[in-house]
């Protein structure tokens, strides 16, 4: 019984933290060129051991969709804030389903824990 409470205690004890992504619910609309849709995602950097992210676009079935956006790879550093606005055509636009951010490690950085948090486009 001892052994199962100092488990419990050092599994607790260790803290994860991961970046943030809002909104938790994405509004896809029609940008400013004729045929191509956007939405805007804001991410906040909590992770000291991470400063490049990466954006995927997904839909109901985890395939990946195309996408543009100025940045898909992205540096942010610690404690920083970055608004970054996604594109897509028409005909993908309404497939999509899910716009998630992945932090991307170092070889050989020590950690080994990548975070990937992701939006669902509300409909």
């Amino acid at each position: 019984m001892k052994i199962v409470i100092l488990a419990a205690a050092l599994l607790f004890s260790f803290s994860a933290a991961a970046h943030e992504m809002t909104p938790a619910y994405l509004k896809i609309k029609q940008s400013e060129v004729t045929d191509v849709y956007a939405t805007e995602i804001k991410m906040y950097n909590r992770r000291s051991d991470v400063d490049y992210y990466q954006i995927s676009v997904f839909d109901g079935q985890w395939n990946r969709l195309p996408f543009a956006s100025f940045q898909r790879l992205f540096k942010l550093p610690y404690t920083k804030r970055k608004t970054i606005k996604v594109y897509f055509q028409k005909e993908v636009a309404n497939k999509v389903v899910y716009v998630c951010t992945k932090s991307k490690l170092y070889k050989g950085a020590g950690t080994f824990v990548s975070s990937r948090i992701c939006s669902k486009v509300k409909r």
